[in-house]
């Protein structure tokens, strides 16, 4: 087992063990499942406050390995506060308390020893608007690996592969020194793709990343989901049911009730296969938030 990081324990291996110093361009393929989908995040319980106040509790869903769990429901469920859950941005939130169980490849997420750095690395985000630094294309994306240690010689490479994996390579490789942000929209939103692979993480959190593009760019970035969950485990947030159905293998939807203090509390209602969720909704709640009824 590899040595953990100073100042961390091996309590959890997964998540305090440094990055890999050697890397060929290709990533370990787990072996196929038999009947049974290898679980990488097992919520159980879970209640995100904020000063505390509840924002959304009762969350149990199990999310699996290379597939697309899409997160859906109206304004102020808790869609988005639950996927910050998942890579403890909430550790930077004033005021923010996350109880219950969330274990990632069943390692206790919020264990007290656990590797905050090491987490994020291995569970990368992709935010709602493009948020490019104010750098060239090629330091975007190249900015994980330096902190990470990586070995100058090899950034070079990190790049361009991160870059073909988002679908930009062919786009920018003529001009990797201008300034990121004199690219599209759409391509500033493949590049942030792009600058989370950089660094090889196992899981990518994908926040609403099509609500300020146009539908061309979006069936980018929908073809381009589809390609990286033969390698990467995707949970995305959005309000475009559209999308959550053409996209992902399974949808969680949410919506929010109103407590006895009269505050709006979300919470899960149903977890399920998409297509089944969409088709044949066990909660009359998802019935009526798909077919419009409310929401």
């Amino acid at each position: 087992m590899p040595e953990a990081r100073s100042g961390t324990a091996t309590v959890a291996p997964v998540l305090t063990r440094p990055p890999a110093e050697q890397h060929d361009g290709t990533r370990e393929v787990l072996p196929p499942e038999l009947g049974e989908r290898q679980i990488v995040f097992d919520l159980s319980d879970v209640e995100v406050r904020y000063h505390g106040v509840t924002a959304v509790q009762n969350v149990d869903l199990r999310i699996a390995a290379r597939e697309i769990t899409a997160f859906i429901g109206p304004s102020g469920c808790g869609k988005t506060t639950v996927l910050r859950t998942l890579n403890r941005m909430h550790d930077i939130t004033p005021g923010a308390e996350v109880r219950g169980r969330i274990t990632y490849h069943g390692e206790d997420l919020y264990g007290p020893r656990v590797d905050v750095a090491e987490v994020r690395r291995r569970i990368g985000m992709v935010f709602q608007k493009p948020n490019p630094f104010p750098k060239s294309i090629h330091d975007n994306v190249a900015y994980g690996p330096r902190i990470n240690g990586h070995k100058r010689g090899d950034i070079g490479d990190r790049v361009e592969h991160a870059l073909q994996r988002a679908a930009l390579w062919d786009e920018v490789k003529d001009k990797l020194r201008q300034s990121a942000l004199g690219l599209s929209g759409g391509q500033q939103q493949r590049l942030c793709i792009a600058r989370a692979l950089a660094v090889e993480p196992d899981v990518v959190l994908m926040d609403e990343p099509c609500s300020a593009l146009d539908p061309i760019a979006t069936a980018r970035i929908e073809d381009l989901m589809q390609e990286l969950k033969s390698d990467y485990t995707l949970v995305i947030v959005t309000h475009n049911m559209q999308q959550a159905a053409r996209a992902s293998d399974r949808t969680a939807f949410f919506t929010a009730e109103v407590d006895d203090a009269g505050r709006r509390v979300g919470h899960l209602v149903e977890f399920d296969a998409t297509e089944h969720l969409f088709t044949q909704p066990s909660d009359p709640r998802t019935e009526g938030y798909i077919t419009g009824r409310f929401g």
